[in-house]
């Protein structure tokens, strides 16, 4: 049997062979495409959206955000400090040469204008 799969083989010319990752593929797709018909074969009753009660509403968020509430890790005092520090001086720091460069700019301005001026 296995000299009889290599004579076909053998007997296919170059281009009527397909490479092995093109077979990969065709047999991808085919799966897919059942997965596909199987799911659209399936006789699921739908739900209509009227009809479906609503399970828990305000009363079941209100438990489920303190239950996540317990799961938060939250920061210590000197955490939050030392964070706020980091904060506040980025904005100080930040703001100065924002102001230092709007000043300079400013002047530049000012000056190339005289110059114009005085031409």
């Amino acid at each position: 049997m296995a000299k009889e799969k290599q004579e076909k083989q053998d007997a296919l010319t170059s281009d009527e062979k397909e490479p092995k990752k093109a077979k990969a593929e065709k047999a991808d797709k085919q799966d897919k495409q059942d997965k596909k018909e199987k799911s659209k074969s399936k006789d699921k009753p739908k739900k209509d959206k009227n009809t479906e009660k609503k399970s828990g509403g305000v009363g079941k968020w209100f438990k489920d955000l303190k239950t996540e509430f317990r799961l938060v890790t939250w920061p210590t005092k000197q955490t939050v400090m030392v964070n706020s520090g980091i904060v506040l001086g980025t904005i100080i720091i930040s703001s100065i040469f924002v102001g230092l460069l709007d000043t300079g700019l400013l002047a530049l301005i000012k000056f190339l204008l005289s110059l114009g001026q005085n031409a």
